[in-house]
């Protein structure tokens, strides 16, 4: 049961994506930003908006039953804004109430004129009398077509002043206090107004206590919000005062807005400054102090303090703590609040801007340098399109002007045209690089060319590209830098020595992620959504405008799938992890050849047979990683030592006896891993061993779709693996008889750009057959950085239209194959990352209320996946389920009532 002043809105700033809420007869969606970033969140990271609404009641709502107490006052505030209109428009804040009985009532709990232009508070209070079935909250009212914009929703009860702290208040417990002085974000200070005296606070070297009402000593004071401020007395040094403990609540990268309600009272009439300060306490360097605010104060009137904080890195111990005044004043407070605004890379970043001097060459080779010794001229003939990687990011459609940089005497590979960048970049943002480059004469073989990055005294991938001719190529790429550097310079090098190297239209630029995702959005409404008209039989008009439906979506039929080993299906935590949130499961390595047969005649089915029994079991389909791979560090040592004849009997024995074993049991192979990479098989037994493999296992087990696998293939930063590479590889093997089925891109990615892998995928989806990304995983030590990341690549695989299904490579920490990518910590919490996955698969579910209307139709567009139905009439409710199937054309379902 609900207790306390804590709020009873689940989710309420949207922290989880859309759980928790659903839509009222409309469609709700999680945004960053709309209208190409021109609106934002007033607070936070996130809004909802309910759109496609064809009734005024409409909207947004959340299910709050069990939540409310009979005979309690309660208080809504909820911040809101309208989209698509230019005037005003009403939204309100509406209960439905289903009482024991089972009649219904409307509450309308507050109202305000809201518009496009602002976000604005909407307020209100409610009070239940009666017993109650059912309780839901919900924004509505106005007119159809606009949608409702929803930054933030709280329900909450009158503070009470307790001298003892409450149960549900613990420290670093972010969801405990919301600060309704402090515009309703998530208040990392507990006991932010003391309410509970001075639990969770900490007195350095002084006295304090808590007043509440008005007291004899400071007449004429009374809290500015709230019951109570905190006095904190007897000081004898400028910085004694009150502290906080907030280092659990508190990452890298955020940053965090400060405010409090600040008086000083001494003998003296003179202000005196009050300083907050961040104490920061690291494992190997000396403890660090940091200014965040500052006032000055008086005994007259509350002033407030106001500042802004952001970490760099990670101390071992974060103290928030209020001093400043002069000893023998006291330090009265009221109200703290520090809470996270926005990430520090989304604030007034410079997306689509080319931090490139003089790209275009207009003034001759200024801002150019030459790294080595080699020698810059500007030449003409080179491409006046931009990059096609670059043209759907930057800022502003341009033209190249035609000129290059030729770089000629060359004596050294790593010798090119450069410039240095350091003061251009913002550190944690992604970078997408592009460029035209070309190679001169004199090459014998392929020449790799890469946009590379100095960053002190370390390299970074920009981006690679292998040449082939004398032809311009696009070279692409991205990165991003975590930590301050003291130099960057950007140059371009790769060809042999002696060869010159021709650059023009070098872009390096931040990219807009969260107006990609908005895009998105609307592509993924088009892919993977299907118009369902349901159809009642035995309603007549009258009936119908009494007769409600709720449509609840199940389960998506979107293969979500992951990584699993022999020893995850022991663990409780990670069974319950993978049955609730994946349909799809590949097995990490028991299925290899190295672990099937280790040694030669000695076999190993055992993990395999019980894993495949576990996938069974929980209805999981099953991918067959992998029956060869190319890669010779991957082949076990008997295989290496066999000449040719045994090695071709050792492959029609493998093929044999896995497909014969499992034969209808894998819906997937990946038939020879990573072809692009490895060359073992075809360098031992020609060229057509590739093709034969993949005969002879479909000959085996007509059933299994067959899949190529690589990897690097969607990002540009490998010169071994291109989607040009790959289409060729592919129409290799098809031309040899080799049934393909499907093409796996590993998915192994570092600082995604969504319109590079966007590009990977339409020319890729030229041959027609069905994409998965088969061992997706980002990794960023920065937890928020890579559910950024994974988020990027998500949307962008679930909103191409040739892709159909997406496998993680785990989620489990200590059962990941790189680092710092795991979704789950050791000890079962879910990170951030893990909860961005989450929130991205419940908004990749329909649910739908409203009226059947007077055809006896009710019409939604849904995802693709099963469903549950719920039918309320005058005369009787009954419920029913039904699946939306991938196809172009409505669905209409005649249902019989």
């Amino acid at each position: 049961m609900p207790s306390g002043n804590r709020d009873i809105i689940r989710n309420p700033f949207f922290e989880e994506g859309l759980k928790h809420w659903s839509g009222r007869g409309c469609v709700i969606l999680l945004h960053e930003s709309l209208r190409d970033g021109s609106i934002l969140p007033l607070h936070g990271r996130y809004f909802a908006s309910a759109c496609k609404r064809n009734q005024t009641w409409n909207g947004i709502q959340q299910d709050i039953t069990g939540l409310v107490l009979r005979k309690l006052a309660y208080e809504v505030i909820a911040v809101v804004r309208i989209f698509g209109a230019d005037g005003l428009a009403v939204v309100r804040s509406t209960l439905w109430v289903q009482s024991s009985n089972g009649c219904e009532q409307y509450i309308s709990v507050g109202k305000v004129q809201a518009s496009d232009k602002e976000w604005i508070h909407l307020q209100g209070k409610f009070l239940l009398n009666g017993a109650t079935s059912k309780v839901v909250i919900f924004l509505e009212g106005p007119p159809l077509g606009i949608d409702i914009l929803v930054n933030s929703l709280i329900i909450k009860r009158a503070e009470k002043v307790r001298s003892s702290p409450p149960p549900m208040i613990e420290q670093g417990n972010r969801d405990a206090v919301i600060d309704s002085s402090c515009s309703l974000n998530p208040n990392i200070i507990s006991n932010h107004d003391f309410a509970y005296g001075l639990y969770s606070w900490t007195l350095n070297c002084c006295d304090g206590y808590v007043v509440s009402g008005e007291s004899s000593l400071f007449k004429g004071v009374i809290a500015l919000t709230g019951s109570n401020y905190a006095v904190v007395t007897n000081r004898r040094e400028a910085w004694q005062g009150l502290e906080h403990d907030i280092t659990t609540n508190v990452s890298p990268d955020l940053c965090y807005q400060v405010s409090a309600n600040i008086r000083v009272v001494s003998d003296q009439d003179k202000p005196a400054p009050v300083i907050a300060t961040l104490k920061l306490e690291f494992q190997d360097s000396p403890t660090s102090y940091l200014c965040i605010g500052r006032v000055l104060a008086s005994k007259e009137r509350w002033e407030k303090l106001e500042g802004s904080f952001t970490l760099t890195s990670m101390p071992k111990r974060v103290i928030f703590f209020l001093e400043g005044p002069p000893p023998g004043h006291d330090l009265l407070i009221d109200s703290v609040a520090v809470f996270v605004t926005m990430p520090k890379k989304f604030a007034n970043a410079p997306y689509g801007i080319n931090i490139i001097e003089n790209s275009n060459l207009d003034r001759g080779l200024s801002g150019w340098s030459s790294l080595g010794s080699c020698n810059l001229s500007i030449s003409a003939g080179s491409p006046c399109l931009l990059p096609p990687s670059a043209k759907d990011s930057i800022d502003h459609l341009e033209t190249l002007s035609g000129r290059y940089i030729h770089t000629t005497n060359r004596t050294e590979t790593w010798m090119g045209p450069s410039q240095i960048i350091t003061d251009k970049l913002v550190l944690h943002l992604t970078y997408q690089v592009a460029a035209w480059v070309r190679v001169g004469s004199g090459a014998s073989s392929p020449q790799i060319v890469n946009v590379a990055l100095g960053v002190d005294n370390q390299w970074v991938n920009g981006g690679y590209v292998l040449v082939t001719d004398d032809k311009w190529h696009e070279v692409m790429g991205s990165f991003r830098i975590e930590k301050q550097p003291s130099k960057v310079t950007v140059y371009m090098q790769g060809p042999s020595p002696q060869i010159d190297l021709m650059v023009a239209g070098l872009h390096v630029f931040p990219v807009d992620r969260k107006s990609r995702f908005y895009q998105l959005m609307k592509k993924t409404d088009q892919v993977r959504k299907r118009d369902v008209v349901l159809k009642f039989r035995g309603i007549d008009g009258w009936n119908a405008s009494n007769s409600f439906v709720k449509v609840r979506q199940v389960q998506n039929s979107f293969p979500f799938g992951s990584c699993i080993n022999r020893s995850n299906i022991e663990n409780e935590e990670f069974v319950d992890f993978i049955v609730k949130n994946f349909n799809w499961a590949v097995f990490g390595n028991e299925l290899k050849w190295y672990h099937t047969e280790p040694e030669k005649g000695k076999y190993n089915y055992k993990d395999a047979d019980e894993m495949l029994e576990f996938c069974k079991k929980h209805g999981l389909g099953t991918r067959g990683h992998c029956i060869f791979w190319e890669v010779e560090d991957a082949v076990q040592q008997w295989v290496k030592s066999l000449d040719k004849n045994d090695l071709k009997k050792a492959v029609e024995d493998r093929l044999r006896d896995l497909l014969t074993r499992y034969k209808g049991r894998f819906r997937h192979y990946d038939v020879n891993n990573e072809m692009l990479h490895g060359s073992f098989y075809t360098d031992r037994l020609g060229e057509d061993i590739r093709a034969y493999m993949f005969r002879e296992a479909h000959k085996l087990d007509p059933s299994a779709t067959l899949f190529v696998n690589d990897y690097n293939v969607e990002d540009g930063c490998d010169a071994k693996a291109s989607p040009e590479m790959y289409i060729r590889q592919i129409l290799d093997l098809q031309d040899r008889g080799a049934l393909v089925g499907g093409i796996g891109l590993q998915g192994h990615i570092s600082n995604p750009v969504g319109q590079i892998v966007c590009a990977a995928l339409d020319k890729l989806a030229i041959l027609g057959l069905p994409i998965w990304f088969t061992e997706l995983d980002v990794a960023a030590e920065n937890e928020h950085v890579r559910a950024e990341d994974l988020e990027v690549m998500l949307r962008e695989a679930f909103a191409h239209p040739a892709v159909e299904g997406i496998m993680l490579w785990g989620f489990w920490e200590l059962f990941m194959c790189r680092d710092n990518s795991h979704l789950v910590n050791a000890e079962g919490d879910i990170n951030e990352a893990g909860k961005r996955f989450l929130a991205l698969k419940q908004e990749w579910l329909t649910n739908a209320d409203g009226s059947i209307d007077n055809f006896g139709e009710f019409k939604f567009r849904g995802y693709y996946g099963s469903y549950t139905l719920e039918i309320t009439t005058p005369q009787k409710r009954s419920s029913l389920s039904f699946i939306v199937e991938k196809g172009e054309s409505p669905l209409v379902l005649c249902i019989n009532l």
